[in-house]
């Protein structure tokens, strides 16, 4: 929604001071997205007198001019308009202006004449859809003057974000209430003196005699009202109300169009001129009807676009045709044309959930139908029926047919509200006084009276706001005003009540410090996904479900729901590479989605992923560090199983066919306490480079609702030791498919009580000395007792019973 300044100030007064407005503005809930000083587009762009006019030697409709623009020497400029003529009075942009649409004004050649500037149209400025010649200024205008300070288009637009409960900002009346009461200061609202103008251009018979209008659903439109503007000359705007619709963000058309965009902009209704002729039957009557589309039928739309219809789809019909999109766009074959002389005016309110629908189904999204999804107070429709028909009228030289057709059903009640003081205050934790309660509900339109009860105010909710359905929703209309910055912050009510946080929230809090101290940086990407992500990772199937397909979906590339966090940080990695970032550490904590067979609802998991690429450091004179591999990316895992005292952890290598997305030999799944968690491995070279990236990378994924699940408050208390350690070094020759974690089950429960810890330390491999076929590893065992110091024949029967162990569980051999 873009609001001018300067059209606002005629209806209250604007702040000075434009960055205090605007965050006064966010902070009551409308953001700023944008501001836009609109003189600086005519820049460059000043009054010029025309001098000399000759005919161009080598063009029979090009002119040579030379112009004083009031900066020295005369300028010449090659001119095609028709009215261009000696002594009068243009606007010249001169070289280096930029007019609307990033047009460079250059200094060029023109069939061989030098030209060095351009006399303007109104429509090359932007001001206007004139462009039959150059636009001639009254003679009084000082030569060499800004067209910024001629024309006063100095103006500062605001471009706003309006939320979708607040359809009554979508308008200037609408933005001219809110900020008077944001600052408590009067508003001039126009409506009640632009619907007196009506009575000074009625003529004719009533247009009751001539059009009937037949609403076949209430349920899709619950107020329809046509009025009949005869005597009509369509042509160019007057120059005040093309820069009204420019500076709302319109584009100037002719007075009729510019008249409907000008009143929908200036009170949030919107409306549509028909030609009044292309709509009557043979007899001359005009037959209106609202109805739902037939499957299949077809309308052109004003865009010249061809559009199959649905039932769902609302349209206004003649008995032989359909001739526009309810609450969307007007029909092609009705629009009003510079041979058009009455015009059938339609003012009225279509059903917001099918508008909605159809302008996405349709793809086509316009002011009318973003103003009827949100809501148009159909209590108005007809008063601002009077005003634009009353405007028309004057800007076309018409007449207006007395009365209105109105089709109008149940008209809409105000929503009867009650307001408890002491409740508000209490809730909002402030002293609020009554009476700026009082005064601000009133300056945002409601109807405020008092009852025996003084600290209770009977209020009457505006039809044109629909989100005031609760008290809950004043008291947010209060506060926000009153400003959310000045509630003195205080702790919330109740008696033996302690804050805590949830065992899922402490697990996340948790995994944030570890996996930040491991070095990795949080990082956020799309839930948004691509069909092929699964495929192109070659995840295995198997647990994933299906995939949950977008109904509406931004890009074919996002369609989908991601049903894993790792497609969209190996995107990541590769967006890092590709600008020369080559050590990455990212992780992330979101939501990945699946679905059942034949099951509507679709499942949400919550995931912890995390890439690791490059290494640790960059290059130094003196080291290169080494690049991140399996046991960087285990070690990351082994710091969050310490932090949050999981039981009983281990990792069990993967096949390739069990993680096909995985480097053979360089792929693990993590367990605890017997349970799954999740995967680390290297991704396979094939995978990264599908993804854009270069290999190696190492990548995690883990369910947070399994750590959460096995996840400890603390670790079991262990006595600190009193009493020696004896450590023993044992080499084993075992086959190359013997892995450590068998070795270490096999360890571990043949050591007993007394084996206090087990560490591998080296592994060797020679074919001469170990073996083909075969690795030595080299374990230290730490032996203790907690209550009494070993004796060497403890620990020697003991060591000797688990080398005993591991020969006859695996194989091995001793190396002396």
């Amino acid at each position: 929604m873009k609001v001018s300044l300067k059209w606002l100030s005629e209806y209250t007064q604007v702040p000075g001071d434009l960055k205090a407005f605007c965050d006064k503005l966010d902070l009551t809930g409308t953001g700023v997205e944008g501001v836009e000083q609109t003189g600086e587009a005519f820049e460059g762009v000043v009054v010029g007198h025309v001098l000399t006019c000759k005919p161009h030697p080598d063009s029979d409709h090009m002119s040579v001019v030379t112009v004083d623009v009031g900066a020295g020497e005369p300028v010449q400029i090659v001119c095609g308009a028709p009215n261009i003529a000696a002594d009068i009075l243009v606007p010249v942009a001169c070289v280096g202006a930029v007019l609307p649409g990033d047009f460079k004004i250059k200094k060029s050649k023109l069939r061989g004449v030098v030209s060095c500037g351009m006399c303007c149209s109104q429509r090359e400025l932007g001001l206007g859809s004139d462009h039959s010649g150059i636009w001639i200024l009254p003679e009084d205008t000082a030569v060499g003057t800004p067209i910024a300070e001629v024309i006063g288009s100095g103006d500062t637009v605001l471009d706003l974000e309006i939320t979708p409960n607040r359809p009554d900002c979508l308008s200037m009346v609408g933005m001219a209430r809110e900020v008077g009461a944001m600052y408590q200061q009067p508003v001039a609202y126009p409506l009640a003196a632009d619907v007196a103008k009506l009575a000074a251009v009625t003529a004719g018979e009533d247009v009751a005699a001539s059009v009937t209008v037949d609403v076949a659903d209430p349920e899709r439109c619950c107020r329809y009202t046509a009025r009949v503007i005869d005597n009509v000359k369509v042509g160019p705007s007057p120059d005040w109300l093309a820069e009204r619709v420019s500076a709302a963000g319109g584009r100037p058309i002719n007075n009729v169009v510019d008249v409907t965009n000008y009143i929908l902009y200036l009170y949030g209704q919107p409306l549509h001129a028909f030609d009044y002729d292309l709509l009557a039957d043979e007899d001359g009557q005009v037959r209106i009807i609202v109805r739902g589309a037939t499957e299949g039928e077809s309308l052109t739309t004003l865009d010249e676009e061809q559009r199959t219809l649905t039932e769902d789809m609302t349209v206004i019909a003649t008995p032989r045709r359909a001739v526009a999109l309810a609450g969307v766009m007007g029909g092609l074959e009705t629009e009003v044309t510079e041979a058009t002389t009455t015009v059938l005016l339609e003012a009225a309110d279509f059903c917001n959930g099918r508008t909605s629908r159809t302008s996405r189904n349709l793809k086509l999204i316009s002011e009318s139908s973003m103003r009827y999804e949100r809501g148009v107070d159909e209590n108005l429709t007809e008063l601002v029926s009077q005003a634009a028909a009353a405007l028309l009228a004057e800007v076309s030289g018409g007449t207006v047919r007395p009365g209105v057709v109105d089709v109008y059903g149940a008209p809409a009640a105000a929503r009867a509200l009650t307001f408890r003081i002491g409740r508000f205050n209490a809730m909002m934790g402030a002293d609020i006084p009554a009476d700026f309660i009082e005064d601000i509900l009133v300056r945002l339109g409601c109807a405020v009276e008092a009852t025996d009860d003084a600290d209770v105010l009977a209020v009457s909710a505006p039809t044109f706001r629909p989100d005031l359905e609760r008290e809950i929703d004043l008291y947010e209309e209060v506060l926000r005003l009153w400003g959310m910055d000045r509630i003195p912050p205080t702790l919330p009510g109740g008696r033996e009540r302690v804050g805590a946080r949830t065992p899922e929230q402490e697990t996340l809090r948790t995994l944030n410090d570890t996996l930040r101290a491991s070095g990795l940086n949080e990082t956020m990407t799309y839930s948004f996904a691509e069909p092929g992500d699964i495929e192109r990772l070659r995840l295995p199937a198997e647990g994933l479900g299906l995939a949950v397909e977008l109904l509406n979906p931004l890009n074919a590339d996002q369609s989908v729901m991601r049903q894993s966090i790792i497609p969209g940080l190996l995107r990541s990695v590769a967006y890092n590479q590709s600008r020369s970032v080559k050590n990455i550490q990212l992780y992330e904590i979101g939501t990945v989605f699946s679905a059942a067979e034949g099951r509507k609802k679709a499942k949400e998991r919550k995931k912890l992923a995390g890439v690791l690429a490059g290494a640790m450091g960059d290059d130094g004179w003196n080291v290169r560090p080494v690049p991140f591999d399996f046991f960087d990316g285990k070690g990351v895992l082994e710091n969050i199983a310490r932090e949050l005292a999981l039981p009983k952890v281990r990792f069990k290598a993967l096949t390739a066919e069990e993680a096909p997305h995985l480097q053979p030999g360089r792929a693990a799944e993590i367990m605890a306490d017997g349970a799954s968690l999740g995967w680390i491995g290297e991704i396979h070279p094939l995978v990264v480079e599908a993804f854009g990236a270069t290999a190696p990378v190492v990548a995690f994924e883990l369910d947070v609702s399994g750590l959460v699940r096995v996840a400890r408050s603390a670790r079991p208390y262990v006595d600190v030791p009193t009493y020696p350690a004896v450590a023993m070094d044992q080499a084993f020759v075992v086959g190359e498919d013997v892995t450590h974690e068998k070795m270490l089950q096999v360890m571990t429960s043949a050591g007993g009580k007394l084996l206090e810890s087990v560490a591998l330390f080296d592994v060797y491999r020679d074919e001469e000395r170990v073996g083909a076929g075969k690795k030595s590893v080299a374990y230290s065992f730490v032996y203790r007792a907690p209550d009494r110091t070993l004796t060497s024949e403890e620990v020697e029967k003991v060591h000797a019973k688990l080398v005993s162990k591991v020969e006859k569980a695996t194989g091995a051999e001793i190396r002396a």
